[in-house]
Parts: C-alpha cells; structure tokens; sequence
C-alpha cells in the first residue's frame, strides 16, 4: 500500500511545489511507482510535469466534487512510473464549495484510498493556504513534508502550520506522523543559511532530513520547460539534491 506524504507549508516561494515535482520524479526514476496530485489551485506541479491545464478535462475538482472516480482522473507523465492527478482551473473554487459539505475533509482521503495498492508512494502538493483543501491532504496523507526556506523568519512562520498539524492528528487522522523537515534554497556561503540549519536542527533534531536543497538555477529553469529537474538537467546539483532526497526518504521508510 503506498505512502501518503502531503507537501505542505502555508508560506508560498518556499520550493513546496519544486520538492513535489522533483521527489516525486526522482522517486519514479528509481523505479518506483509514484502518483502527484496537484492540490494547488495555482496548478503550478501540473504544468511543470508539461501540462496544458486549459486542455484537461478532468482533474483534482471533478474527483472531489464531481464524483468522478480518481482512476479517470490520472495521466501519464514524461517519467513511465510518475503518474498525475492535475489541477484544473475549476478547482479555483473548491474551497468554497466544500465549506457546505457533509464530510468535506475526507474527501481527498477516500479518493486516494482507492488508488494507494496502485502505488508506492502518493505525494499531495499543497496550495500556500491553511484552507480545506490543505486540510483534506493532511488527513489522506500519514505524513508531512514541511519545506522550510533557509531565511529569514522562517522557522517563525512554521508555528501555524505546526498547529494545523496537530489539530488535524488530534481530530481527524490520528496516525499522522509529526511533520519532516526539509531545507531548501540553502546557500552554505551565507551566514543566515547555516544560522537557520542550525536552529531547525537544534529544534526538530532527526525530523530534518540530512539532505539539503541548495539555490540553483536549473531548478529555477525546468519548470519552464515542463520537466523536472532530472530530466532537465539531471547533472546539476538540484538534481543530484533531490536523488539524494529520494535515496533517504526510501531508507527512512
């Protein structure tokens, strides 16, 4: 049965939706079957897998609110093990549909339930909100990836996030594990860059992943072209970055 890891931080520009589409490849390269599910209205992962969202008849809102079956709702990718479930423009308006709904925060956990056997490892890429549909990922999901940019402020805006975490666990999935820590746009020549490894290291000890995301430029690059970054440019240090993300998430289990 897959892994449900919902890719969540309330603070956008932070690499939330760059890990999504790049451990998730990454993951797929290792001969791993991986599915995405673009939560984000702004459907920035489903273009940068190389889709045209104004040519996708179905997507994440027809599974949520139009009884579509999620299988339908699944296509190919570049990548032969990387399946996507994308964000059309309707799902712009999913929040407020689903603020009158019986039951509205299972929705996304019942659509990812009859596909998990189908996959080793599901990854849901959050929109930069605390709104239903972040809530919906957060109790599908068993656990959280939290990337933190290394800047200022950051471990600071993590505090609501953290609190959304554990009313989610508390009321609504139990089993969801606390959040896993990940550094990204980290620059090791600055002072502000280590200063915040530190301090999250200090705070949340093993929950940090050994791996880091440096700046680079070719990250910035691929999503322009509707690849990710291995495929783009699979010897830069982004792609090497990610490969070694994957490679430790897999070990950690």
């Amino acid at each position: 049965m897959g892994h449900v890891i919902s890719i969540s931080n309330q603070k956008g520009g932070v690499g939330k939706t760059t890990t999504a589409i790049n451990l998730a490849a990454s993951i797929a390269a290792g001969e791993k079957a991986c599915l995405l599910i673009d939560c984000d209205p702004q459907g920035n992962a489903t273009t940068g897998l190389g889709m045209d969202r104004t040519d996708m008849e179905q997507g994440l809102y027809d599974v949520l609110l139009g009884g579509l079956p999620a299988r339908e709702a699944v296509t190919a990718t570049l990548l032969p093990k990387l399946h996507l479930i994308g964000a059309t423009r309707n799902l712009i308006g999913a929040d407020v549909e689903m603020a009158s709904m019986d039951g509205r925060e299972f929705l996304l956990r019942n659509a990812v339930a009859a596909l998990r056997n189908e996959y080793d490892y599901v990854f849901l890429d959050c929109p930069p909100s605390l709104g239903f549909l972040t809530v919906n990922a957060l109790v599908a999901a068993e656990s959280v990836l939290v990337p933190l940019q290394c800047e200022y402020y950051a471990l600071e805006g993590l505090s609501q996030l953290l609190t959304t975490v554990k009313a989610a666990k508390r009321g609504l999935n139990p089993g969801l594990r606390p959040p896993d820590i990940l550094l990204t746009m980290v620059d090791s020549r600055n002072n502000l860059s280590r200063q915040v490894e530190e301090e999250a290291r200090a705070l949340f000890k093993e929950r940090v992943f050994k791996t880091v995301i440096p700046r680079n430029v070719r990250l910035s690059e691929a999503p322009s072209y509707g690849k990710p970054i291995i495929l783009y440019d699979i010897s830069s240090k982004g792609a090497q970055s990610y490969l070694a993300l994957a490679r430790e998430l897999i070990e950690r289990g």
